[in-house]
C-alpha cells in the first residue's frame, strides 16, 4: 500500500545562537508496519505540558513572524540565563503534541490493526500536531460509537492524571486531596471523580469566577488564595476534611508551603500535648506543574513529618503497571462524555497555531482558555 501524501508536522528547533523557531514542516508519509495504524489526526489539545517543549523558556514577547502564510515561520529570543534548561535539545527540530484523536485510514496486517481500520482513536506517544500520526495500534485506544474526535483528543494526559493522583492517595494511606489551578480541565475532571468516588476534595483557585466556577459543579471545598481570608478558609476545609495530600500545578511561590502550614495547623487540632517537633502526621505536596516559574519558597513551620517533590504521570504509570494502566483506559473510554469530558475555548488549525495573536493567547495558560488544534483546517 502506498500513502501518496505529504505530512504536515509542527516542530520546535532551538539554535545556539539563544532563538526558538517553531515552523510547519512536510514530511514523508511512512507505510504501516503489521501492528501499526495510519491516523488522520483531527483533534489535538495544547496542554501546558505540550508548551514546556513547544515553546520552552523563550520569551514570547520578542517573537517575530516569518515564512509565508501558508508556511508561517516563528522566531522568539529565549534570554541567555535559561539556555542551560535546553541544552540537551540543541540543533534539533522536535515534533510537538502528546495526546489527540482521529480516523484510522490505514492499518497494517495484523489482526489488531486491521481491527481499527475506519475507527475513531483516542491516542498518545508524541508528535500528535500533525495532519497524520503512524501508531503502533496497542497505543490507540477505540473510542465508543458516537464519539468525535474532538470528545476523544483530551483521553490520556489529564483523565489518566486525575485517575493517578486518586490512586497515589490511596496508595500511600491518604483520605482527601487538596488541587491547585483547581478549575481547569483536569481540576473540574479531578472534582467530578472524587465526588463519584466520595473522596473529599480541598480546590485552591485564584479568583471568584473561579470559585463560581467550581461551586456550580458541586464542588464543597473552594478556597481562592487572593482573598484576604484565604489561609483561614483553607485551614477550616483541611480540619473538616482531613486532607494531607496535595497536588500543586503552580510550582513556584509561597502555595505549596502555606497548604503544608494548614496542614499542619489541621493536625494539631487533634494533638494532646505540646511537642516541639510538630505533630506526628504526615503531610506531603507533590508539585507536577509550573504555572509559576518563581524559585518554590518554603516556609518550614510545619514540624518533621511532611514531604515535598515531583509527581509526574508517565512516572506513575511505569509503577503502576501494565494491567492497572488498561483498568485507567477503559474508564476513561466510558467517561468521556461525562467523567472526563474536557472544553475547549477555541479551536485553530496547525497554521493558526503560529499566529502571533493565538500564541500570546495560548502561552497564558488561562483558566476557561484551552485550545484544541484541528490539523485538517
Amino acid at each position: 500500500m502506498s500513502l501518496n501524501r505529504k505530512n504536515l508536522q509542527l516542530r520546535s528547533l532551538v539554535t545556539e545562537d539563544n532563538m526558538l523557531e517553531l515552523s510547519l514542516m512536510e514530511i514523508e508519509m511512512p507505510e504501516p508496519g503489521p501492528d501499526e495504524v495510519i491516523v488522520r489526526v483531527e483533534a489535538t489539545p495544547l496542554n501546558p505540558s505540550d508548551l514546556a517543549l513547544l515553546l520552552g523558556p523563550a520569551d514570547i514577547n520578542s517573537a517575530r513572524l516569518g515564512g509565508s502564510a501558508e508556511r508561517p515561520v516563528v522566531t522568539a529570543d529565549i534570554p541567555a540565563k535559561f539556555m542551560k534548561m535546553v541544552t540537551a535539545r540543541l540543533g534539533q527540530s522536535l515534533p510537538v503534541g502528546n495526546e489527540g484523536a482521529g480516523t484510522v485510514i490505514a492499518a497494517g496486517s495484523s489482526a489488531t490493526a486491521q481491527a481499527l481500520l475506519g475507527k475513531t482513536v483516542g491516542m498518545a506517544g508524541g508528535e500528535m500536531y500533525a495532519r497524520y500520526r503512524c501508531m503502533n495500534a496497542m497505543m490507540c485506544m477505540e473510542l465508543p460509537e458516537g464519539t468525535s474526535a474532538a470528545d476523544g483528543a483530551s483521553c490520556f494526559v489529564n483523565p489518566m492524571t486525575a485517575l493517578g493522583m486518586v490512586e497515589t492517595m490511596r496508595a500511600e494511606g491518604h483520605t482527601a486531596l487538596v488541587h491547585t489551578a483547581a478549575a481547569s480541565n483536569l481540576g473540574q475532571m479531578l472534582n467530578r471523580l472524587c465526588m463519584e468516588e466520595g473522596i473529599d476534595l480541598v480546590n485552591i483557585v485564584r479568583k471568584p469566577e473561579q470559585e463560581k466556577t467550581l461551586r456550580d459543579l458541586g464542588a464543597k471545598y473552594v478556597c481562592n488564595s487572593s482573598a484576604d481570608s484565604f489561609f483561614k478558609d483553607l485551614s477550616s476545609a483541611l480540619v473538616t476534611t482531613g486532607a494531607t495530600l496535595a497536588f500543586d500545578a503552580t510550582g513556584g511561590g509561597k502555595l505549596a508551603s502555606t497548604i503544608l502550614s494548614g496542614m499542619e495547623f489541621a493536625a494539631a487540632q487533634a494533638m494532646t500535648e505540646y511537642n516541639r517537633y510538630g505533630s506526628d502526621v504526615y503531610k506531603q505536596v507533590y508539585v507536577y506543574g509550573f504555572l509559576d516559574r518563581n524559585p518554590t519558597t518554603l516556609s518550614i513551620n510545619y514540624g518533621f513529618s511532611w514531604g515535598m517533590g515531583g509527581w509526574l504521570l508517565t512516572h506513575f504509570l511505569q509503577k503502576a503497571g501494565i494491567p492497572k494502566m488498561m483498568e485507567m483506559r477503559a474508564r476513561v473510554s466510558n467517561g468521556l462524555k461525562t467523567t472526563f469530558a474536557s472544553h475547549y475555548s477555541n479551536e485553530i488549525s496547525l497554521v493558526e497555531a503560529l499566529s502571533l495573536q493565538t500564541i500570546s493567547e495560548y502561552a497564558r495558560q488561562a483558566t476557561g482558555e484551552k485550545f484544541l488544534i484541528n490539523p485538517q483546517l
